[in-house]
């Protein structure tokens, strides 16, 4: 049986994807999300008075802690030594909502995408959870890839 999958071997059999192989190249991932909320909650976070603390400093840590933890909660992730994460919080204050971007780099032998989606989501649940007293009606949207570079498959872009 043949099988374009990379993540089943032969057999339909899950396994890690062997990456011994490949040479070592800069990878970097660009991920993105939209957390929206109500006129309440975003004003609590943007002027930083929110009860529970500094939401974006601490959204900001739990991405972080979130690409490098990847591999532990994505069962066939490989364990990276992450090079770099960084998390970028875009307030708009016209629609109540924050857009958040996650960028990560390795070199190494496989991708970062994973990374930075996960970055990305924890991030947003993290201000989910420290906004969701004041607002229950908390929407994260649009989590997705947005490049990617590096690697044998070279420069991918996401068309908007």
């Amino acid at each position: 049986m043949t099988n374009s999958l990379t993540h089943l071997n032969a057999d339909g059999e899950a396994h890690m994807v062997d990456v011994s192989s490949k040479s070592d190249s800069l990878r970097i991932a660009i991920a993105s999300a939209t957390v929206m909320l109500n006129e309440l909650a975003f004003e609590q976070l943007s002027n930083g008075n929110n009860k529970k603390g500094d939401v974006i400093a601490v959204a900001r840590i739990a991405g972080i802690q979130a690409a490098k933890k990847c591999s532990d909660l994505i069962p066939l992730c490989h364990p990276l030594m992450l090079s770099s994460v960084s998390l970028e919080f875009d307030l708009k204050s016209e629609t109540h909502s924050i857009d958040l971007r996650a960028i990560c780099k390795i070199t190494g032998q496989t991708g970062v995408e994973m990374e930075a989606l996960t970055a990305v989501s924890v991030a947003a649940l993290t201000i989910y959870d420290m906004c969701k007293a004041v607002d229950k009606s908390i929407v994260i949207s649009e989590i997705a890839l947005d490049e990617k570079t590096g690697g044998k498959s070279g420069h991918w872009q996401r068309e908007v």
